[in-house]
């Protein structure tokens, strides 16, 4: 037998007998399964819970929706767009807005009737307060999520630009640039993404940015609407346009920061003089108002 044979056959015989220790100690005890039991128990009845949640949330929603269509409130588009303003797009949103609304008075009159006195008073300012809080909380979440779009907005045209100079079209630049803006600016990657399921539904292009123009109301969205109908009506390169206009609208988001700071310094004499001054004025002129004081105190003695 040659020496390079036996050799081969000696590292194939320790190799098979190295595998085996290695094999028993990489399998699961019956402790370390039990173990991996007891700390999956919990995430189990995790998941449980949820779709409990789930399911009543869902019975819930289902009571609401019908006593909703028994009742004739149906969903009309001024509402729907309102919602759509507010990032709410799913269907139960409806329901859910109808549901606070429908509850909240009730949940109003239980609560102050726990109110001694001025029962009635409360009961009615509480009825108001819960029928107007959805409202006002939609509105909120609009206004924010407006800011956010127009603070947003100039990072995502220069990432458009980027695309469409790697050679992408403006519809692939905008699928792309709303996957890759999922993290840092969710809001625009949304608008983004509705936009691309509505031309993929057969809306043209202009009439789906118009779509997100009346959603956001922002005037920085209005004028790339009308920059981007422009260079589809006379064929101006797409690339040149959209680049002009990112700068456009980072020298716009920059000068309305510049603006704000601008007001800071009147915004500041209110609390200086309300609350400021009047505590450094304790601080210097108290002691020397006491030491007068009893200056004068001796001196009338």
């Amino acid at each position: 037998m040659s020496p390079a044979l036996l050799i081969s056959l000696m590292a194939t015989l320790f190799c098979t007998l190295a595998l085996i220790p290695v094999f028993l100690l990489m399998r699961s005890s019956n402790e370390s399964k039990r173990l991996i039991e007891v700390t999956r128990a919990p995430l189990r009845l995790q998941e449980g819970a949820a779709e409990a949640r789930h399911w009543a949330m869902r019975m819930l929603l289902g009571g609401v929706h019908f006593v909703r269509t028994r009742l004739g409130l149906a969903q009309d588009e001024k509402l729907r767009q309102k919602l759509l303003a507010a990032g709410l797009r799913q269907a139960a949103d409806v329901d859910t807005y109808f549901g606070i609304r429908l509850l909240g008075p009730v949940t109003a009159v239980l609560a102050g009737t726990f109110i001694r006195s001025n029962t009635i008073v409360w009961i009615m300012a509480l009825m108001a307060l819960a029928y107007l809080a959805p409202d006002a909380w939609v509105n909120y979440r609009t206004r924010t999520r407006r800011e956010h779009i127009r603070l947003g907005l100039p990072d995502a045209l220069d990432l458009m630009v980027v695309c469409v100079d790697a050679g992408l079209g403006i519809d692939q630049a905008l699928l792309r640039s709303g996957q890759e803006l999922a993290l840092s600016q969710p809001e625009i990657s949304e608008e983004f993404i509705q936009i691309n399921f509505e031309q993929r539904a057969g809306k043209p292009r202009i009439e789906a940015w118009q779509s997100m123009a009346d959603r956001t109301r922002l005037d920085t969205v209005n004028s790339f609407v009308h920059m981007l109908a422009q260079t589809d009506r006379f064929g101006t390169p797409i690339v040149k346009a959209l680049r002009v206009f990112a700068d456009s609208a980072r020298q716009k988001r920059r000068q309305q920061a510049e603006e704000l700071a601008a007001k800071t310094t009147v915004k500041l004499i209110f609390p200086l003089v309300l609350f400021i001054f009047p505590s450094i004025f304790i601080v210097l002129l108290g002691p020397a108002v006491i030491l007068i004081g009893k200056n004068l105190h001796g001196i009338f003695k």
